[in-house]
């Protein structure tokens, strides 16, 4: 006798190869249950049905929740440099006619800060120096202060040796 086409030599007990399970394999198993098998297929479905969903949902919450963190932290970062610079600019604006007092100084600081979309805190006037604070509303919510002084720069760096 010949061997046909399908003839597999199997080495011990469990499942044949392809998935393929034989009278012997089904005696092992136990009964099978039919109940939440797909009909007309007698085969019970996947224990796992549904979890890759449930994973695909948690990386959709995980990611909107990573980007709007970054969202936030680049709005707070813009805000922080706005503030910034519209304290530098209405510093430097008022250490500019701070010789006409202070008065006349700190109503250029006003002007310039408002110019640039902030208020102005505080104002103070030493000498030539300014000293402002300001603060930029922001979309958080929340008001952003930042402060700035500036002055003449004669006196401020060591003379240089001849």
């Amino acid at each position: 006798m010949t061997p046909g086409p399908r003839t597999h030599v199997r080495a011990g007990p469990g499942p044949r190869p392809g998935g393929v399970r034989g009278p012997a394999d089904r005696a092992r198993s136990g009964p099978r249950s039919t109940a939440g098998s797909r009909p007309g297929t007698g085969r019970d479905p996947a224990p796992d049905t549904g979890a890759a969903a449930v994973h695909w949902v948690a990386m959709a919450v995980l990611l909107w929740t990573v980007a709007l963190a970054a969202v936030l932290a680049a709005t707070a970062r813009f805000d922080r440099d706005r503030a910034g610079t519209a304290a530098d600019l209405a510093a430097l604006a008022a250490a500019s006619v701070a010789v006409h007092g202070r008065d006349t100084a700190c109503e250029r600081a006003r002007l310039t800060a408002e110019a640039n979309g902030a208020s102005l805190d505080t104002c103070e006037i030493t000498g030539h120096t300014a000293e402002v604070v300001v603060a930029v509303p922001s979309v958080l919510d929340l008001s952003v202060s930042a402060g700035s002084r500036a002055g003449p720069v004669h006196g401020a760096l060591p003379e240089e040796a001849p």
